[in-house]
Formats: C-alpha cells, structure tokens, sequence
C-alpha cells in the first residue's frame, strides 16, 4: 500500500498554491511537467495544453491501455477592463458563487500581485441593496494605483495550502489533489498495462481538455481522478442529514450516474470489489448533478468504458476547500491496487 508523506504533501501545497485558471495553466503545467519526466516514456504538450504522459507496458502483449485524467485549471476570475486607479473590471470564469467574493483576498497575474474583491460597504448600502446578493458586475479587484495588472489576467483567491491535523485546507483543491495522485501512481506504475495520463485543461468550462487527451490516447478504459462535493453538513435542526452525496472521512467516492455520465457498471463493481478485498474504505457518490471529465472521455472515437473516482471535499469553488489526508490516501490506494489488477478481460463483453 502507498502512504502520503511529507513530500506528497509539499507537492500538494506546490500545486495548490499555484495559480492556473482555466485557460491560462502554465503554472501548475511546469510543476507537472518537471514531476513526470523523470518516470514517464513520453510526455507532451497538446495543442491545448495539456500534459500528456504514457508509461509503457514491458509485458503483457497486446496490453490494456488505460487513461487516467486529472485536469489542472481551477475556477477564478478573468480581468476584462482597467477602470483606472488600480480597480479593475472581471468576468467570473467557471463556477462560483458571487456570494462568496465581497473582500476576499485575490491574487492578479503571473506575478500573483494581491488585491482585494471590493463593493460597496453596507454602511453606504440601502435597505433595498441589502435585500439581494451582489452581483459581480458590480464588484471591482482593486490592486492599488501601484498594483500591475492588464486586461485577459487571471486571478484567483489568495488563500495557501494549510494542513491541519487530519486535514487540508486549500483553494483549487478540486483538482490539484487528482493531479497529486496522478503523479504518485505513475512513480508506482504497473508493467503490465500501458498507462497514459492526461494533465488536461478547461475542465471548469466544459471538459475541453480531457475530450481531446482521450482522442489523442484511444484508451481501452478510462478514469477521472477528481474532487468532488461533499454535502454532509448537519441540519439545523439536529436531525440526520440523509441527503448527503459524498462525506468526508468514508474514502473515495466511486461515482455511478451524474449529470453527464453513467459510469460502466463493469468498472464501477471492480473498484468496489478491490475495495472489499483490500479492505480500502470507499463510498459511492450518490446520483446527482454536477459532472467529471469522464464525461468527455467516453464520447471519444468510437466510445471508451469510463468511471470517476474522487476524493470528497466540502466548499467547493470558494475560497478555501477542506478534504481529509485519510480519504486522499484510501483514493490513491484504491487506484493504485485496482491498476495492478486490471486485465483486458475486464472491458471484453458486455457482462
């Protein structure tokens, strides 16, 4: 079994920290790029920019091609006007709640220069203006009259990687945690399989990257390594909250239908029987909403077996994320035990 160390750890924070929404990656490209080449057969950079990485089989003829995609865009803020004096007009880019913005801490541009998401106070607010949310267009980033900025900038929430006991807390945790275990699975890579990895881009937008990644691999099977909402805040009123879809400390959740995919059936009793056998903890994500780049995955040339597996995380797309280091560890073991034991017997039939 594979443990998460100090150095998984530090790579995390590496990743979380960075700044990469979506359309502008390059920083937490490089940190990838600089992880894998060390362990990869091949690796390079599609016309999108994504990180695309096969280890070869050394036995097992013809072997089973499987793709693991982790994306690496998070959501945040797209600068679309200087207003002048260090305020600045943005565009929210990916999904984000405007009710988390007013006063949060950002950082602008590839020099990560702070700012702050301004409105205006409730002091100079009427009754009226405190009866709705403030929308976005009318808040600013102000960086000061100092502050360098320009229009097409990206930035994001200024929070930094803490671990807290049992726990992280991190912006961008969703998705740097699978890119995380993306790298430590192909430093532990099976030799009898083929295993090709998509660092893919724009998943926050629309599963751009990993549709192309998929194209470009013709997998035999594929899995979207994620994080994904957990909903298991109590109720109010103290009763049991039974509506929650994935919970923190219940290990990796193995998804079976959402809004844009169902997950092979096949691919989805392996893991849970791995699961069993290993003795891994595991849950399964409850059908919902929502989606995973599995869902551009499967639509790839003539269609590819798909199955999602994620490591729940409360508060997601805000300021700052919490996940558990016990269920990041069961979700790398899990994928790193079912790996081993994959066979192409696996995705023959329809069974």
């Amino acid at each position: 079994m594979l443990s998460i160390g100090q150095p998984q750890i530090k790579l995390l924070e590496k990743l979380c920290n960075a700044m990469s929404v979506s359309g502008d990656e390059g920083e937490v490209r490089r940190i990838v790029l600089a992880e894998v080449k060390p362990y990869a057969d091949e690796v390079k950079v599609d016309a999108l920019g994504s990180v695309l990485v096969r280890k070869k089989a050394s036995k097992g003829k013809p072997p089973l091609r499987v793709l693991l995609d982790a994306h690496m865009d998070e959501v945040g803020f797209m600068i679309v006007n200087d207003a002048d004096n260090g305020f600045f007009e943005f565009q929210i880019v990916g999904g984000i709640d405007e009710r988390h913005l007013v006063g949060k801490q950002v950082i602008v541009g590839k020099d990560h220069t702070p700012g702050v998401i301004g409105a205006k106070p409730i002091h100079l607010t009427t009754s009226e203006e405190r009866q709705h949310t403030i929308d976005a267009d009318s808040m600013r980033i102000d960086i000061g009259p100092d502050g360098k900025a320009k229009v097409g900038d990206r930035a994001t929430f200024a929070t930094k990687f803490k671990r807290v006991g049992a726990s992280i807390m991190a912006k961008a945790i969703d998705d740097r945690i699978g890119i995380a275990t993306l790298i430590e699975l192909l430093k532990h890579a099976p030799s009898h399989i083929e295993l090709c990895l998509s660092f893919s881009v724009q998943e926050e937008i629309g599963l751009r990257g990993a549709q192309v990644a998929a194209y470009a691999f013709a997998p035999d099977l594929a899995i979207a390594v994620d994080s994904t909402p957990a909903r298991d805040l109590p109720h109010y009123e103290g009763d049991e909250n039974y509506t929650y879809n994935t919970r923190l400390g219940f290990g990796p959740a193995i998804y079976m239908q959402n809004a844009d995919t169902i997950d092979d059936p096949r691919l989805v009793r392996f893991l849970a029987q791995i699961g069993e056998k290993h003795k891994i903890q595991y849950q399964f994500r409850q059908p919902g909403g929502g989606g995973t780049n599995a869902g551009a995955m499967q639509r790839a040339r003539t269609g590819v077996p798909v199955v999602s597996v994620s490591v729940p995380h409360r508060y997601t797309h805000s300021p700052i994320s919490i996940a558990r280091v016990e269920d990041w560890k069961n979700t790398l073991n899990l994928l790193h035990v079912g790996l081993q034991n994959m066979t192409r017997d696996l995705v023959l039939g329809n069974s």
